[in-house]
């Protein structure tokens, strides 16, 4: 955690207030819905309220301060002088408060966010388990029944397989089938899956408070020969993309490589999001990789790459993997097989 403090003070102006539970826990290793650190060159400041003041004790390198419940009103009547803060994670209402107090507020978005792109060794161990345990929760379902199940059903057999591993699911799985398939945001509904359709799963679980997330997607019995087309150019765009990143590439270079695939073929425009996000102590976070996308891969950014077409009213593929960016191109995280897999 020194080591992550004292990267972040090499990149300040001015003290930052950080305000984002997240990047709090990533900093100091502290977890808690109420709770604020200031950074300044000489000493961390941890404050939290009543709740959370045992654990905030036993936090190292840092010192403690009990605040209010009401934690952005207390900071307003202590704090003081010029002090950076986390644009994106303060609201309008309490930004009044706080520059109402006299606080010279300066917007810092993405600092430490930036920081928490590029991932440590024991950050890549935490999901390189994560996603080991997603490889073995995939293929003990393929071997499921799907036909005549509801998306829902599917769905909570995935929540029991990640449990059956010692894991819990990360976010709600995605179990989308048929028409349902085409919606590249779906979420498991009451929906009977049928037969000769396509079914979209998304799903991964937490280690350590780190993430794994991808695709896979199952075919019920034999495809109409658009959908079995649009698998075949959704797994040649992916593997064009992971042929294609590496450190240094943007991206918009990198989502340009799976997208000039489908554009390519009868399915242009039918690749309607990004490429791939960032994951770690969140399903997504830094970098981005899109047509919109303003980041550069460095070495250490752990990306989904998830390239997906979708035939409104018909249904969709999807296929994702999570990979580490080297400077010589990546590591793929995951081992799962990516032909088309029919199960019953």
């Amino acid at each position: 955690m020194t080591d992550r403090l004292d990267t972040l003070r090499a990149s300040l102006e001015e003290p930052l207030l950080v305000t984002n539970p997240v990047n709090v826990r990533y900093l100091v290793g502290f977890k808690s819905s109420n709770a604020a650190l200031l950074v300044d060159d000489d000493r961390v400041t941890l404050f939290a309220d009543f709740r959370y003041a045992t654990a905030a004790r036993d936090v190292e390198g840092v010192e403690f301060v009990e605040t209010k419940r009401d934690l952005v009103g207390d900071l307003a009547g202590r704090l003081s002088g010029r002090i950076g803060f986390e644009s994106a994670a303060v609201s309008y209402a309490a930004y009044e408060r706080l520059h109402a107090g006299g606080l010279d507020l300066v917007p810092r978005p993405g600092v430490v966010e930036a920081l928490r792109a590029m991932k440590d060794e024991q950050e890549l161990d935490a999901i390189r388990r994560a996603c080991a345990i997603t490889d073995r929760v995939y293929e003990r379902l393929a071997d499921e029944t799907f036909v005549g199940r509801t998306e829902r059903d599917v769905a909570w057999t995935i929540e029991q397989l990640f449990h059956d591993e010692g894991s819990a699911a990360a976010f709600e799985s995605v179990v989308a089938s048929g028409p349902n398939a085409a919606k590249p945001h779906g979420r498991a509904t009451d929906r009977e899956i049928g037969r000769s359709e396509t079914v979209v799963v998304d799903s991964g679980c937490m280690v350590d408070g780190y993430v794994s997330d991808y695709t896979r997607t199952f075919a019920t019995g034999p495809l109409p020969e658009e959908l079995k087309g649009a698998y075949a150019v959704c797994l040649d765009a992916q593997a064009a993309a992971l042929e294609a990143i590496r450190a240094g590439l943007s991206g918009v270079e990198a989502d340009r490589a799976a997208r000039d695939v489908v554009d390519a073929t009868q399915f242009r425009g039918r690749f309607g999001h990004g490429l791939g996000h960032g994951i770690g102590l969140e399903v997504h976070e830094a970098p981005r990789m899109s047509q919109e996308s303003k980041d550069v891969l460095t070495q250490g950014n752990v990306v989904t790459v998830e390239p997906g077409i979708y035939l409104e009213g018909v249904g969709g593929i999807r296929i994702e993997d999570d990979v580490v960016a080297t400077n010589g191109g990546i590591e793929n995280l995951t081992s799962l097989r990516k032909d088309l897999i029919e199960v019953g």
